[in-house]
């Protein structure tokens, strides 16, 4: 039996089996299954034929990186072309595009990769229409948007999002706060800081055995679930940002516009009237969370014609990033730095390497001062490398009285 059988036939099981407290645990070890069973479709060594074609994949560039992600004909190759200037082919026939063409946006001194990827249907997950390529190179973004066609059913959305999270992604969610660490010997510890509804010690035990692991260290520090706790235990679990984008509203009424900008992480668009694509920039760059940082000189005015962007998402945006980012010895020079800006409490504030930086702050860098054996001050000189003993140095002359 192949893997995908062995999938469908645990879905079918799980769908068969009554929801009560008997049955719980019993579901908490099919759920454990079929994520070990995912994981093992996903790995092309032991999930079969990986496709045989070249992927999609292309080299990064820019401060961030946005995948249009969605069903064939919805407007991907179009919205690409109104917003980076890229001419990606379109037609009014379905899989228009056939590979990952890239772009660049031009946006707040800032280069933002647009990938526009060819249109998954149901079952990608499991392979079908290339779809496996199609995803990993939506687990390289930063932020995916999600282009739905505004005239058609709502459910499209929940049929995107299940075969995303089927492959280990998950859209707008932070992850899980649990400690999972294993230990060779000593057995299960579980510790739970806050009360737990769904989860106790027996389904952790359960979960654990389903993936042979006997001796652990489980903290649970928040109100979790048997999926988080699963996605914890897996460990490749990918929690990226997603916007959705519904396109052609310019076939609805003011009604249903309004309901679809009122929906939570959604912006409603029309690329064939140019509607509110300047609000879609602008959702991106608060979603993206890119923070422009600008030079100063000791002396000189701040240059605010190339700034350095920094990102949550690319590394991070304190100090110690900022100076990674320049040279990577100048963490050793470091001795603080002067901001100006809206994370600072005063003009200039002196910080430290852990000070997070906000958008559009000054920073000027101040190194440290080294003083060699020729620059030494004092009655006794010496190099800086060389050690003489307080016995052996030569005095100088006396002054004359």
């Amino acid at each position: 039996m192949g893997i995908l059988e062995k999938i469908k036939e645990i879905e079918l099981e799980m769908s068969r089996t009554q929801k009560n407290k008997a049955t719980e645990y019993h579901l908490g070890q099919l759920k454990a299954k079929l994520a070990k069973l995912r994981t093992q479709l996903q790995d092309p060594a032991k999930g079969g034929s990986s496709g045989g074609g070249e992927g999609f994949e292309v080299t990064k560039f820019g401060d961030g990186r946005c995948a249009l992600i969605g069903f064939p004909s919805v407007g991907k190759s179009t919205l690409l072309t109104k917003l980076t200037g890229t001419n990606s082919e379109t037609a009014a026939y379905e899989f228009t595009t056939l590979t990952c063409i890239p772009g660049v946006i031009h946006y707040n001194d800032a280069k933002i990769q647009l990938l526009d990827l060819p249109g998954i249907i149901e079952g990608a997950s499991e392979g079908k229409g290339r779809g496996r390529q199609v995803i990993a190179v939506c687990k390289s973004a930063d932020l995916l948007l999600m282009v739905l066609d505004a005239s058609k059913p709502h459910y499209h959305r929940e049929i995107l999002t299940r075969e995303l999270e089927s492959v280990g992604m998950r859209l707008n969610r932070d992850p899980p706060n649990i400690t999972f660490r294993k230990k060779k010997t000593g057995g299960l510890t579980i510790t739970s800081l806050v009360p737990q509804s769904t989860v106790d010690d027996k389904m952790v035990q359960r979960i654990l055995a389903e993936y042979k692991v006997h001796n652990a260290d489980v903290i649970l520090k928040e109100d979790v679930s048997v999926d988080d706790l699963i996605d914890v235990i897996e460990g490749n679990r990918r929690y990226i940002k997603c916007l959705y984008v519904y396109n052609k509203v310019d076939v609805c009424t003011m009604e249903e516009v309004d309901e679809i900008a009122r929906r939570p992480n959604s912006i409603p668009v029309s690329c064939y009237q140019d509607l509110n694509m300047d609000g879609l920039l602008e959702r991106v760059w608060d979603m993206m969370g890119l923070v422009r940082v600008y030079t100063k000189k000791t002396g000189k005015k701040p240059d605010f014609d190339d700034p350095i962007v920094l990102s949550e998402d690319r590394g991070g945006t304190t100090l110690k990033h900022f100076c990674r980012y320049i040279h990577k010895n100048m963490l050793e020079e470091f001795n603080y730095a002067l901001v100006w800006g809206t994370s600072s409490k005063h003009m200039p504030q002196r910080c430290g390497l852990a000070h997070h930086l906000e958008d559009e702050d000054v920073v000027q860098i101040v190194k440290k001062k080294v003083i060699g054996g020729s620059e030494a001050r004092g009655r006794f000189r010496q190099g800086g490398n060389e050690y003489v003993r307080t016995v052996d140095r030569v005095k100088k002359k006396p002054l004359k009285t």
